[in-house]
């Protein structure tokens, strides 16, 4: 059985099957035998997707929304899959996000340049179109009501442009994205959460992402539900722990801006260093093997994503 959590506020959390276990999360908003999904995964997603719905005794048709928080593809690939499985949804997007769901063939293109035609193939597989007239453009402050339940989208770049997190109001809760970070399960400590941000390519801009963490975190939310992976409490808290780490990482690229060639090995290499010594202070005991294996993707985009920002700082 996939990863399944029931928090008991009309908000579930199940593994979209992305590259391996609990690396993805998909929510689910329920209210009154009406559903929003939260966040696609990939193609892959489909079966525990509609697993997901028998399990609450509800069925395709049940879906109102499928909300997009923002269109990579670990989050976004599998919206054409879902939307053709659920006949009555409409898909609510970043207006620009939408116009690449309705054609996807840039978007597909962005992502082959970075990890290959083979890889896209075989993680992603093809990415559906969606109907233009199934697509509801979010600008900021839009409500989407889910059977009465009021989901308001904010508008919070510094991860892509095209990125909204989604505040539930009746849960007191935020769906970030990444917006919020990382913050993976194997990694607590005696219910202890670490949580660190992901500066991926092309849109990182450090300022952008401190001035949303702060709008969310103002919030006062009890908690934030995270596409990698689900519910993080202690917000602020946690909150001013990404703060951190973000300004440690912007440190730690601005002083390898010169390094030429090595550029980017070098900082993968001091990000590594950095988290490694961050989770033996967070009490974490897994082998560095285990905990490199877990970033290993994470690394990469990271350190690509800093680059990409020095590159444009100079420019």
């Amino acid at each position: 059985m996939f990863d399944w959590r029931d928090y008991g506020n009309g908000i579930v959390a199940f593994d979209a099957g992305y590259v391996r276990p609990i690396l993805a999360a998909i929510h689910m908003v329920i209210e009154n035998g009406r559903v929003a999904f939260i966040d696609t995964g990939s193609n892959d997603a489909l079966p525990n997707a509609l697993a997901a719905l028998r399990k609450l005794g509800l069925d395709e048709t049940a879906v109102d929304y499928v909300i997009l928080t923002h269109i990579h593809l670990d989050h976004a690939g599998g919206a054409g899959s879902l939307m053709q499985a659920f006949p009555n949804a409409l898909l609510v997007v970043h207006p620009r996000g939408a116009r690449h769901m309705a054609e996807p063939s840039k978007l597909v293109a962005g992502v082959t340049a970075v990890y290959g035609a083979e890889y896209v193939a075989r993680v992603y597989g093809e990415i559906l179109p969606i109907p233009a007239e199934r697509i509801i453009e979010a600008p900021d402050g839009h409500v989407v009501s889910l059977n009465g339940r009021e989901l308001r989208c904010l508008d919070t770049p510094g991860h892509a442009r095209h990125h909204i997190c989604i505040v539930d109001k009746k849960a007191n809760g935020v769906f970030t994205g990444d917006m919020f970070g990382l913050s993976y399960r194997e990694l607590d400590v005696d219910g202890r959460q670490f949580i660190f941000p992901t500066t991926t390519p092309t849109q990182f801009e450090p300022e952008e992402m401190r001035h949303s963490i702060k709008r969310l975190m103002a919030l006062q939310p009890e908690a934030m539900y995270l596409t990698h992976y689900s519910r993080v409490a202690e917000v602020q808290a946690q909150g001013a722990e990404l703060l951190r780490h973000l300004d440690a990482l912007v440190a730690l690229a601005l002083a390898e801006q010169d390094a030429g060639e090595q550029r980017h090995a070098r900082i993968k290499q001091g990000m590594a260093d950095y988290l490694l010594a961050e989770i033996r202070k967070h009490g974490c005991l897994l082998p560095e093997s285990t905990l490199l294996d877990i970033w290993a993707t994470d690394l990469e985009l990271n350190a690509q994503g800093l680059c990409v920002w020095l590159d444009g700082r100079k420019a």
